[in-house]
């Protein structure tokens, strides 16, 4: 048995479906986890959640950004747009359950040696905090109170963790930790609004998460997603997947055993703007 992680999908079933022949995935034998962002601008969203579900206990996912996008979409707080490119999900005859499917997955997934998130985890978070952050929010998407955490959770704010919050203020926190953070001040504020890769901001100003002096230790190796300009991040406490397949990168896939990488170029119908 061999566990493969594999960065942010979004919609590129065709470089997945690729990776897996490359290295033989047996559903059956090994097991797939993904680091969120099943949809959005890639060509084959509803194809993507299809096949993820389709393959039951042998792949696991987290939630991304434009994971719980798309159930706001379906709720109708955003409206959909075309450079989402998940129009189909919404004409689809298994809609419902797909969406269902969908809100049922956690933030946080654990291996014995890994942890799995699409964006990272909190620079003030051990790793029992984060557990329970996660467990959390995971709560509500899996209740019926779920349309009004996804209806009220876009903001920015707050930006600071205090283990003193509540409500809404917290489970805003934990949702922008777990699937869009990518840069914090040097106090450890999220900033939510750099995309650039390391290199071309000021170190004085952001630092990424994972960099941060005063970060809380974690005890096992965090994987994430979600930042393609990173084009990708191997060390020795963190991993990052994403390296840009949806926007003429590569889709790379990680075997956990021996901690080969694996590449596919992106195919057609890539999103480019």
């Amino acid at each position: 048995m061999a566990n493969y992680i594999v960065g942010d999908l979004q919609g590129c079933l065709d470089e997945l479906e690729s990776l897996l022949a490359k290295v033989d995935f047996s559903p059956r034998h090994d097991q797939l986890w993904i680091a969120g962002d099943l949809v959005a601008r890639g060509p084959k969203s509803l194809e993507t959640l299809r096949y993820i579900k389709s393959l039951g206990n042998s792949a696991k996912t987290v939630l991304g950004n434009h994971d719980l996008h798309l159930l706001s979409i379906e709720l109708g707080v955003h409206p959909l747009k075309k450079k989402d490119r998940t129009a189909s999900i919404f004409q689809a005859p298994d809609r419902g359950e797909l969406i269902e499917w969908l809100r049922f997955q956690p933030l946080l997934l654990e291996h014995q040696d890994f942890v799995l998130c699409h964006a990272g985890i909190s620079p003030h978070w051990d790793l029992p905090t984060a557990r329970q952050a996660a467990q959390e929010v995971e709560s509500i998407l899996q209740s019926d109170q779920w349309p009004w955490l996804i209806e009220n959770m876009y903001s920015n704010m707050p930006n600071q963790w205090h283990n003193s919050l509540k409500g809404l203020e917290r489970y805003r926190y934990i949702i922008n930790a777990f699937t869009r953070m990518r840069f914090c001040t040097p106090d450890g504020a999220l900033d939510m609004d750099c995309k650039l890769p390391p290199s071309e901001v000021n170190s004085h100003q952001l630092i990424p998460w994972f960099d941060l002096p005063r970060r809380s230790p974690i005890e096992k190796r965090i994987i994430f997603g979600h930042w393609a300009a990173l084009e990708g991040c191997v060390r020795k406490d963190v991993i990052g997947l994403d390296t840009g397949c949806v926007w003429g990168g590569t889709l790379t896939m990680i075997r956990w055993e021996d901690q080969q990488l694996f590449r596919q170029p992106a195919m057609s119908g890539i999103q480019v703007g």
